[in-house]
């Protein structure tokens, strides 16, 4: 579990903002985006692992001690998957967007500090690689409006209060009615999905993704898709 002693659950509002500030200057410094959920994260992080850990499927995972770096990593076997599954349609999204698995490892050093359990490390390392299957299977881009809207919408799935904060940030720069539409639409959307955090991932990999959005409550992205061309 969590080695309480060596965590750190204050919260610290003024870091977060000036993170913020820097990430809305340079929205591909995505090393604040760790920065601002660590000074945010409050007893939220705990609450979130104790959720998946206590479910039959986070159990699992964590006995078996899984990588689900290791499968986005294999780029040969997402590619052989099958037309229109979940994992055929997240290796096109990184190959179009130039991303690799790898892409989120070095800018998480912002957790490193934190003394941990293995089983809280694999967890942590966990919600980190599903970024981008999130980004495909809700539909949401890399554009700033897509990854704003992500962001309201996984804040429920999480309860970090730096995710609140980027949004709530980001909201207020926002210049149409229908891009900050999109945002509110994502978050509804986000409150009504299945949870993530304990999916199998893995196993859904070859899954249709349409079938899949479906089964999980997902529903279009519809606002956001209005106003992105």
């Amino acid at each position: 579990m969590f080695a309480q002693s060596t965590l750190d659950t204050r919260l610290r509002p003024f870091e977060a903002v000036k993170a913020v500030r820097r990430l809305m200057a340079n929205p591909e410094a995505t090393e604040e985006v760790f920065v601002i959920l660590r000074a945010m994260r409050g007893r939220s992080g705990i609450a979130l692992f104790h959720r998946f850990a206590q479910s039959a499927m986070g159990a699992r995972i964590l006995k078996e001690k899984r990588s689900l770096f290791a499968a986005l990593s294999d780029t040969a076997a997402l590619a052989a998957l099958p037309e229109g599954s979940l994992g055929r349609a997240y290796h096109r999204f990184m190959a179009s967007e130039n991303l690799s698995a790898e892409g989120l490892v070095a800018p998480s050093q912002a957790y490193r500090d934190d003394v941990v359990s293995d089983d809280v490390a694999l967890f942590r390392d966990r919600m980190r690689d599903m970024h981008d299957l999130t980004h495909t299977v809700t539909g949401y881009g890399r554009d700033p409006l897509g990854e704003l809207s992500l962001l309201a919408f996984m804040y429920p799935h999480t309860g970090n209060l730096g995710m609140a904060l980027i949004v709530l940030m980001g909201f207020g720069r926002l210049e149409s009615r229908a891009a900050r539409k999109s945002v509110i639409e994502a978050w509804h959307h986000g409150r009504k999905a299945r949870w993530f955090a304990d999916l199998d991932w893995e196993a859904m990999l070859p899954e249709p993704l349409e079938a899949l959005r479906s089964r999980l409550g997902i529903r279009a992205p519809v606002r956001y898709q209005a106003v992105t061309p």
